[in-house]
């Protein structure tokens, strides 16, 4: 194992020295072979020597010819795995060179040995006062050390690995792998100059071997995970091992892997679960595909082009065995376990994004499957420990990591271009009802009868991916608010709209959505509330007029999202029956509102305030009329009204004052004062009010009180107003300017209830 200091300090360019050496030797054995060719090979090849003496003599000159072959092989060989090693161990030695100058740069010293420590002499006479008396400077410090350790060491440890993967390689390219050749232990006629396909080679057969049930000792394991761990990145490795496993072996490996993990060898389930994610790594960088599918789908003629080509040769016969053996049982007949099932579950463990086009085409197999064999995906009895048997929802799950290939899997108007377009129902298969659409497992319980249960986790993966597709981003986490106003690709915007038309009632005004599915369509509706609010404030004909089209229409370089009024109210009174989903689209609308209200210009006319402030009111008004709605509504089964109402207020209050970062494609957005004053204001005003009340029913009467939208709104109006120079609220002139605004925003609040209302309750409209 090397050390800091060796890795830091060995001279690397005697491996590209020795590796000109080994040249040399392959150009001598060269010239061998040629003068051994001529002057005694082509002895026993002449007419002049016949016989049992000169058959035996020919066969022994073959195979010493053969030898003079096989070692400029094995000479180029060596050379080849010198070079990959020197440009592998020089990377890596640049990496930790560049680490310890950016510790040193940000007020570490790096010992000869790599141990970081905080260098105290280079600061100023008051900060190493303040370091040595202040507890909180000097526990900042400690992170940072060990920050910078942490990075060190595991640059220390990927050159470890690859050290180990060199070794593999040196010690497999001198044995002679034919045996039938006529030489006992021989030169290597197939050595290979590819560091990374003896590690594949290698760890091949300890997979193997496991796949089978055979015993693999503690260090064959750790030599497994080694080499997933080191190879994470490289294609060759990664095409080299699935090669030789093969879609069979990699499931039947996935399934004793689990079987060790929860079952046999719990202790060790740590480590189990470790190499199914670095196998699970291993496919997804063996199944890259050029290009994207937004371009180039699965089923167009450029798809099949490159399925044709060399490239594509690997990812053609493997993706058709998977087709195979995705169907294959592996379990019982009373506990069926798909080969699908273990293989997508296999996926879950990886932290690679799974390439696009990979994920579509596997979504389609999945599909197919489950279509021409129904049920197929059904959990029987107690299902099998670590796999879901759900495959199409999990695989729907991973694509949530990939956003582009959810948009493009969901997308209703289909991918590619002209000749290549490929068309899709697939948001209509999964997301809707009636004719055309997917029945989803249910858990089946054996028994003298058979028992139906829902699957609890039933359209999870669905949800999550349904969030990243209309939104270009993975789902958001728990605690993470959305961002109201995001930007949005026309793909984004179709899907979003493809979704409200799919849950949209086709008759009544309920909109039915699965409880797994409200809150990742809330997230994801909340962050088109720049367009939400125009719909339901009502007073732009661009979405009017988009609204019955495409579904989105453009403004110069912005996508805006376009649905009808009556449909956005009744899906999002769908979404509502979760309260932290309605919790999440009531806080995206009250911090755009802010956003808005802020926008305003300096010494604007009461017109130009009141307008804006009078759309707002509307989309207020349309979430109070939906609030009434749920909690009228005497259906509700999960929750109570007390219960409802509280739960809105902790999801309002818990993340209010809460900075906020979603990533985008140029970084990450930050909440400023113009998208959360006003709401921090009234979050504050209503969690003093929470502090002293504990139990549901206190809480929800405060949740009415501050959700009332005479009290929300002046709220809003009052710390607008109050932040603004142009409106003195300490005058009467001011105090009435203020009320007028706030009657303004109320009299919206009144219109945009009564037409919310009217959807949820009239279907004739």
């Amino acid at each position: 194992m090397p050390t800091y200091h060796e890795i830091m300090t060995t001279d690397l360019a005697t491996l590209t020295t020795a590796a000109e050496a080994w040249d040399d030797m392959a150009k001598e054995f060269g010239k061998q072979e040629k003068a051994y060719k001529r002057d005694v090979h082509g002895i026993s090849m002449g007419p002049s020597w016949q016989g049992l003496s000169a058959d035996a003599a020919n066969r022994r000159f073959d195979t010493t010819l053969t030898e003079y072959q096989n070692a400029q092989t094995e000479a180029k060989a060596i050379a080849s795995l010198l070079r990959d090693a020197h440009t592998q161990f020089t990377d890596l030695r640049g990496k930790l060179k560049t680490a310890r100058q950016e510790a040193v740069d940000a007020g570490m010293k790096v010992s000869d040995q790599g141990r970081v420590s905080y260098d105290t002499q280079r600061l100023d006479e008051g900060t190493r006062n303040a370091y040595h008396h202040d507890p909180d400077f000097q526990e900042s410090v400690r992170k940072s050390v060990r920050s910078w350790q942490d990075r060190i060491d595991q640059l220390v440890k990927d050159t470890t690995d690859a050290d180990k993967g060199v070794e593999i390689a040196f010690n497999a390219v001198v044995v002679d792998s034919n045996l039938q050749d006529g030489t006992f232990n021989g030169f290597n006629g197939q050595a290979k100059g590819d560091i990374e396909k003896y590690e594949a080679e290698n760890a091949e057969d300890i997979a193997t071997r496991l796949a089978d049930g055979k015993k693999v000792s503690a260090a064959e394991l750790a030599e497994l995970d080694r080499s997933f761990r080191d190879n994470s990145d490289d294609k060759v490795f990664s095409q080299t091992l699935l090669k030789g496993l093969g879609p069979d072996g990699t499931i039947k490996l996935t399934n004793e892997l689990n079987q060790l993990a929860y079952d046999d060898d719990k202790k060790h389930k740590a480590q189990y679960m470790e190499l199914q994610g670095g196998l699970a790594d291993t496919v997804a960088k063996a199944t890259q595909v050029p290009g994207s599918v937004a371009d180039v789908p699965p089923g167009s003629q450029k798809f099949k082009d490159w399925l044709a080509s060399d490239d594509g040769r690997f990812y053609r016969q493997w993706t058709e065995s998977l087709d195979k053996y995705g169907t294959k049982n592996y379990g019982s007949n009373a506990l069926p376990l798909r080969g699908y099932q273990s293989f997508v579950s296999l996926m879950q463990h990886s932290d690679t994004k799974y390439d696009d086009q990979f994920l579509y085409q596997m979504g389609e197999d999945l599909i197919a499957a489950e279509k021409n064999e129904p049920g197929i995906f059904t959990e029987w009895g107690a299902g099998h420990d670590g796999v879901r048997a759900d495959a199409i929802d999990g695989l729907l799950h991973v694509m949530s990591k990939n956003p582009d290939a959810a948009t493009a899997f969901f997308d209703p108007a289909g991918n590619g271009d002209g000749a290549d377009h490929v068309a899709n129902d697939h948001l209509h298969y999964l997301a809707g009802s009636g004719e055309g659409t997917r029945e989803w497992p249910k858990h089946t319980i054996t028994g003298i009868s058979n028992i139906t249960l829902d699957d609890p986790l039933s359209r999870t993966g669905l949800g999550a991916a349904l969030e990243a597709a209309a939104t270009g981003h993975p789902p958001l986490k728990e605690g993470q608010d959305p961002w109201p106003a995001m930007s949005h690709s026309d793909a984004q915007a179709r899907v979003m709209h493809g979704i409200i038309g799919e849950l949209k009632p086709s008759e009544g005004t309920d909109a039915p959505v699965h409880e797994n599915l409200r809150q990742p369509l809330a997230n994801a509706l909340a962050q088109y509330t720049n367009d939400t609010h125009e719909i339901l404030g009502g007073m732009n004909a661009d979405y009017v007029r988009a609204s019955t089209g495409d579904g989105y229409f453009r403004d110069g370089d912005t996508t805006h999202l376009a649905v009808s009024q009556k449909d956005l109210v009744q899906v999002m009174r769908g979404l509502s029956e979760d309260p932290d989903a309605y919790a999440t689209l009531h806080k995206a609308e009250s911090r755009y509102i802010d956003a808005e209200m802020r926008s305003i210009p300096e010494g604007s006319t009461d017109f130009e305030r009141s307008a804006p402030l009078s759309k707002s009111g509307v989309a207020l008004g349309a979430y109070s009329a939906i609030r009434e709605d749920v909690i009228n509504d005497g259906r509700m089964a999960d929750y109570s009204e007390a219960d409802w109402k509280s739960k809105i207020a902790y999801h309002i209050i818990g993340g209010a004052v809460t900075p906020l970062a979603i990533p985008t494609a140029g970084g990450s957005i930050v909440v400023g004062d113009a998208l959360q004053r006003g709401v921090d204001t009234w979050a504050w005003q209503w969690g003093n009010s929470m502090k002293a009340e504990a139990d549901a029913p206190a809480n929800a009467a405060i949740a009415d009180e501050y959700l009332n939208a005479n009290n929300q709104m002046a709220t809003m109006v009052d710390t607008w107003a109050g932040d603004r120079t142009d409106i003195d609220t300490t005058t009467d002139k001011g105090k009435a300017q203020v009320a007028v605004l706030t009657d303004d925003i109320l009299n919206g609040h009144d219109r945009g209830s009564s037409t919310a209302q009217k959807y949820l309750t009239d279907t004739s409209n």
